[in-house]
């Protein structure tokens, strides 16, 4: 179900899309609005299920976790993927796909040698096709 969000919610994500820790006092300053109108419709977002939930983004180089590698898999195995990439610390998504391949697997290593042990065991489920990034252009792009 579509839920409608006008001018002054669409502020508010763009606020908290750039800065999830934002204060509700510093929204309302910057939208020109009360702290309870502007915590009531923070509220109202996330009980439409518009906000879902509030993360940290990471700089991966720093984790010792800087190489993007993108794995096309096929396989029968649905169920068992799931639940392999579920438990794989170096498994950041995963998505299901149409096409030849069913399955894009995005995968943060330290190296190439690590990607490579991720993916010897990997084959059991089936084959797979890798891209390495070269470099990250645009990532966890602000959407609004």
């Amino acid at each position: 179900m579509v839920h409608p969000i006008d001018d002054i919610d669409r502020k508010i994500l763009q606020l908290l899309q750039h800065n999830a820790r934002m204060s509700i006092s510093q929204i309302s300053k910057e939208i020109s609005m009360s702290q309870p109108s502007v915590k009531e419709r923070i509220l109202k977002l996330e009980d439409k299920k518009i906000i879902s939930g509030y993360s940290t983004a990471f700089n991966l180089s720093n984790l010792n976790r800087g190489t993007t590698t993108f794995i096309l898999l096929k396989t029968e195995h649905c169920p068992e993927l799931v639940d392999f990439c579920s438990k794989a610390r170096e498994v950041t998504d995963l998505y299901r796909i149409s096409g030849e391949y069913n399955y894009l697997i995005k995968v943060q290593t330290a190296s190439i040698e690590e990607l490579a042990e991720f993916q010897d065991s990997l084959v059991k489920l089936g084959p797979s096709k890798s891209h390495i990034s070269m470099k990250n252009i645009l990532e966890n792009r602000v959407l609004l």
